[in-house]
């Protein structure tokens, strides 16, 4: 066991070592601060029409080697820093600016370490960097981490389909939309999103009375029901016809596919 002292060195090296390691994008006191309903999200819809296909795979070989677009990215963070969530927004606003938030982030940190094969490289569980926790985005003058946006904001907005929007750079995620999440947009986009992902079997596939279904409904279960049931319940209108039909009064289980961490590329 640790002696007291030993174990006040250790937390005092841990926190200053991942202090020294933090990045923080965009500004802390912007010269303006404006509503989330007036951020313009253009910059990125133009980056993610270029780079990213339409089957979600991101090209980040030739998006590096652009430093005139690496800079466009970072401007655009940026821009998202004159957000204040004090101000009153629409909700498809929010949603909307915290999911682009979210994805421009991630984006942004793997150009910094690329060329890499998984984000896994990136997250140190005690010392050292780790990207979700580490790089953080000024909004209205607080920084926020990529893990504060997805559990402190975005979960709490109370909707599952962002599960189906936000992408940690791994081919186990949901498909990186080649477009710019809008206020106008964003029931369609999230609608469409969803039913991409359900699609696919490495997400979702019947097989007699188990499903195996993606990690993601395992890991923020509760974000879809309290059990198996009311879990299968929510995601069915997103379902492909023929598992609709496969699943109808049945009790299937679900079963977890090993999440694929390897890198969007």
């Amino acid at each position: 066991m640790l002696k007291p002292i030993c174990l006040i060195i250790l937390i005092f090296v841990a926190s200053t070592a991942g202090a020294a390691n933090v990045i923080f994008v965009g500004s802390a006191k912007p010269a303006q601060r404006v509503s989330m309903n007036d951020i313009d999200h253009s910059a990125w819809q133009a980056l993610v029409a270029k780079y990213v296909s339409a089957d979600g795979n991101v090209n980040y070989a030739a998006w590096k080697t652009s430093s005139a677009d690496v800079t466009v990215l970072r401007q655009y963070l940026g821009q998202l820093s004159t957000a204040d969530p004090a101000i009153a927004a629409a909700r498809g606003a929010t949603l909307a600016f915290w999911i682009n938030a979210y994805n421009a982030l991630t984006i942004d940190g793997i150009l910094r370490e690329y060329p890499t094969t998984t984000i896994r490289n990136h997250t140190a569980k005690l010392f050292g960097y780790n990207i979700w926790d580490d790089l953080r985005l000024f909004v209205g003058g607080t920084a926020y981490s990529l893990n504060q946006i997805e559990h402190d904001v975005l979960r709490k907005l109370g909707e599952p389909r962002i599960h189906f929007a936000i992408v940690c750079a791994s081919k186990g995620c949901p498909r990186l939309l080649n477009q710019a999440y809008t206020p106008d947009q964003i029931e369609s986009q999230l609608e469409t999103n969803a039913k991409d992902f359900f699609s696919r079997p490495e997400n979702f596939a019947v097989e007699d009375d188990v499903i195996k279904a993606s990690s993601i409904l395992d890991w923020f279960g509760d974000d879809f029901g309290k059990s198996d049931g009311e879990v299968i319940d929510r995601v069915t209108p997103w379902l492909p016809a023929k598992d609709r039909d496969a699943i109808k009064g049945k009790s299937p289980r679900l079963r977890y596919q090993e999440y694929d961490w390897s890198l969007n590329d």
